[in-house]
Order: C-alpha cells, then sequence, then structure tokens
C-alpha cells in the first residue's frame, strides 16, 4: 500500500462529513444561498494568496529542478487560473475585485492558513505537501462526486465551480501532488509517517471547518458575541 492509500482510507470519516455538509451539497443541488457562497468566494479568494505561498516555499525546499517547475506552474496556476474563476464569480455577485483585497481573513482562514505557512516554513517538503494536499486532493474528490448529481455540472451558476473541480486538467494537478507525496513518503520510519499522516488529517479538518465557516458566515465569533450583547 502506498502512502497516498494509506491517507485516502483513513481520511474518510473526515473527507465524509465535507460531503454531507450542507454548503457543499447546496452546491450540488444548486439550493447554496448566493450570500453564503459570496461569503465563501471572498475567503477563498484570501486563503488562495496564502495557499500560493505554501508553493512558493516549496520551490525553495524542493532541490529537484523538475519538481521546482511543478509548484512554480502550481504557483501560476493559483494566481492566474484559480483565482480568476473567483474573478468572475465575483462579477457575477456584484463583488469589485478592491473590496475582495480590502476584505479581512475570518478567523477560521488565518488559523488553517497560519498552520499550513507554519509548518511548511519550519518542516521538510515532505511536510510541506502533507498539508497542502488535503486542498486540492478533497476539492477533487468533492468536484467529482457533485459532477455525478444530475444536472449540477449545468447549473447556471453553481455548474463553472462543479466542471472546474472535476475537470482532467485539475485531477492531472491532484495526481502529480499525490505522486509526490508518495515519493516523499518512500523510506521513512512509522513514526515518521505517522507524523505526516497527523498534518494531513489536520488540514483535512481545516477543509470541513472551511466549509462550515462559509455556511454561517462567519468572522470572529467573539465579534459576534460582543454584537449580540451590546
Amino acid at each position: 500500500m502506498k502512502f497516498c492509500d494509506r491517507l485516502f482510507q483513513n481520511v474518510q470519516p473526515i473527507w465524509e462529513k465535507s460531503h454531507q455538509h450542507p454548503f457543499v451539497k447546496g452546491i450540488g443541488n444548486g439550493e447554496l444561498e448566493l450570500d453564503k457562497f459570496q461569503f465563501y468566494i471572498i475567503q477563498d479568494y484570501l486563503y488562495l494568496i496564502e495557499y500560493a505561498k505554501v508553493y512558493a516555499l516549496g520551490v525553495v525546499k524542493a532541490k529537484d529542478l523538475q519538481v521546482m517547475s511543478k509548484f512554480a506552474r502550481q504557483i501560476d496556476g493559483i494566481l492566474n487560473g484559480e483565482m480568476n474563476i473567483h474573478k468572475e464569480y465575483a462579477k457575477r455577485l456584484g463583488i469589485s475585485i478592491e473590496e475582495m483585497e480590502q476584505a479581512k481573513p475570518a478567523s477560521m482562514n488565518l488559523a488553517y492558513t497560519n498552520y499550513m505557512l507554519s509548518v511548511s516554513q519550519s518542516g521538510t517538503l515532505a511536510e510541506l505537501v502533507a498539508s497542502l494536499l488535503p486542498c486540492m486532493w478533497s476539492y477533487w474528490e468533492i468536484g467529482k462526486r457533485l459532477n455525478n448529481v444530475p444536472g449540477a455540472s449545468e447549473h447556471e451558476f453553481y455548474g463553472e465551480w462543479i466542471r472546474g473541480y472535476s475537470s482532467e486538467e485539475y485531477a492531472e494537478l491532484c495526481i502529480w501532488v499525490i505522486e509526490l507525496m508518495n515519493e516523499l513518503a518512500e523510506g521513512k520510519s512509522e513514526k515518521e509517517l505517522a507524523h505526516l499522516e497527523e498534518i494531513f488529517m489536520t488540514t483535512s479538518r481545516f477543509e470541513y471547518l472551511f466549509w462550515d465557516m462559509a455556511y454561517r458566515k462567519e468572522t470572529w465569533s467573539f465579534d459576534e458575541q460582543c454584537s449580540t450583547i451590546s
């Protein structure tokens, strides 16, 4: 069994919670309220800026030129591909680019991205890849599942999102990172593998919490409590 087979098997309880979350299901059945998707688009835009930095650290930590080149292409794909989709959705939702860039990350967004950046800055290339892999891989799994929902990929609003994350192009990017994770895990002790798995599980949990944050449009629960008191 390759290391990512083990990860895929052990992460299923967490990922299944994401599959069943009303935000994700709402994209699939087309019933997700637009204000919640609007909140998500802004927060995910801010998330992707930090996510690209994790790949940039991958360029720094990689010793193989091909791996460096692949990471560089991933950065370009995030900044000039995935984020452009967010900009197009923002236009349809009446959000300006200035609004997106001036927005502040929610507490969960900060916690998630800071965790990835901390692991990536202080850890090995294997730890870096373990931290970023759940985002790519779980989105691919969600995209594939929603693509099988009758009519979901043709939805006038959410269809583009589903088609993007279930596409062959996106699949190729995910498969490369999965294969890299397998390669980096080769020859490691069980203690080292368990540590990599814990990082993978942690960011998988953050993925679920990100969906939940978007569904509830939560920025800082402390602020919400204060506004309720006042």
